[in-house]
């Protein structure tokens, strides 16, 4: 059955209005000031992404397991925004060389949004921590973790298995053809306390029998947010060969080391640790600066000297780092974030972002749509007072 043609005719213009473009924005400042207020109790990263990059900001009471949406998040809104450009340009916007200025600011501001969309879904941030004289091949991410199953059997070549922590949620038994055995999830906890267990405790569904963990426990915490604090992960690990169990361990962020048991004459680790993201080359601290004011204490500049090593793209070289000066390489940006240890540790954030050149596009392309419709504009006045 066709629509209703004045159905249709309601439908577009509102969906081409500028009363909804003026609509999407207000909710955006709205927006923005919400997420300014949720960074004091969640942190700048989760505030980021439960209101800017979700489809509704949600709320409930503490300690309840339900939640509503009371406000539209910035996905939904980039979308109706997103929407309302194309529609308006196309259906309501004269196509001529007058015209061409405010195509051109269109088609910036629909790739300024493309672009917020593509860093929502394939940015990845993570650190690098590096003391003088140090060289890595990785960063970690604080915010998610993995379990490491390590062949250390060869003292010069560690063969590693990677499992994320959303793989070991929710399950009982993980396979890996590569591997001589399997691993039996008996728990995992995205934060939990450690600590000595007492006499006074109850007796648990399951208790680590081997590795540094015997004698520990633990209790289950709600997960953090704020920017300066690290989830304490634990997982509860026994690996089986056969019928042949090796214990149950006590896995945890919070622990420090791996543990380690023999197979079958191979040596192998298991440890939970921050996620790790490998690189095709390498970076080593060679010196790092902290200037100060003179007769303060007030940080004037930071910076790290590093020597960058790729071998497949023949580069090899010193690079120095200080604040709003990164390193680019790779796809990858290095930002000097912070340092520790008396000035000999410094800690580099790693940002891996697709489409980090989107937004420079769509800036030129907004300001060259309105020098020309100015330009326009001004040219119709000027022969308007001439005639």
């Amino acid at each position: 059955m066709p629509m209703p043609t004045d159905w249709k005719v309601s439908l577009r213009r509102l969906l081409t209005s500028l009363d909804l473009t003026i609509a999407c924005l207000a909710a955006f400042f709205v927006l923005v000031f919400i997420c300014t207020l949720a960074q004091v109790p969640l942190g700048m990263h989760e505030a980021v992404s439960r209101t800017i990059r979700s489809f509704f900001v949600w709320w409930g009471p503490d300690g309840a397991d339900w939640r509503i949406p009371v406000f539209p998040g910035g996905a939904l809104l980039g979308i109706v925004m997103m929407v309302n450009l194309v529609l308006a340009q196309f259906l309501r916007l004269e196509r001529s060389w007058r015209k061409a200025g405010l195509w051109t600011i269109h088609l910036g501001l629909g790739l300024l949004f493309t672009g917020e969309f593509i860093s929502g879904a394939m940015q990845i941030d993570s650190a690098m921590s590096l003391e003088e004289g140090q060289t890595k091949n990785y960063s970690e991410d604080y915010r998610r973790m993995e379990l490491a199953v390590v062949d250390e059997t060869d003292p010069e070549f560690d063969d590693s298995r990677l499992f994320p922590d959303s793989l070991l949620q929710g399950r009982a038994e993980i396979s890996e053809p590569s591997l001589p055995f399997r691993l039996r999830v008996h728990a995992w906890h995205d934060n939990a306390a450690l600590r000595r267990r007492e006499d006074s405790d109850p007796a648990p569904r399951v208790a680590p029998t081997a590795g540094i963990g015997v004698g520990l426990t633990f209790r289950p915490a709600p997960p953090v947010t704020a920017e300066n604090e690290q989830n304490t992960a634990v997982a509860l690990v026994e690996p089986v060969a056969g019928d042949k169990s090796f214990g149950v361990y006590l896995l945890s962020n919070g622990l420090g080391a791996p543990q380690t048991f023999l197979h079958e004459g191979r040596r192998w680790s298991l440890s939970v640790r921050p996620r790790r993201y490998y690189l095709p080359f390498t970076l080593t601290l060679k010196d790092f600066r902290h200037d100060r004011y003179p007769g303060t204490n007030i940080p004037k500049n930071f910076s790290s000297n590093v020597r960058l090593k790729d071998p497949a793209a023949g580069d090899d070289r010193d690079v120095l780092i200080w604040m709003n000066n990164p390193l680019r390489h790779a796809g990858l940006t290095f930002y000097q974030a912070s340092f520790g240890k008396d000035d000999t540790l410094s800690i580099l954030q790693v940002v891996k972002n697709p489409g980090w050149q989107i937004p420079y596009a769509a800036s030129f392309l907004v300001g060259l749509g309105l020098c020309w419709h100015f330009f326009l504009s001004l040219r119709r006045t000027l022969k308007a007072e001439k005639a």
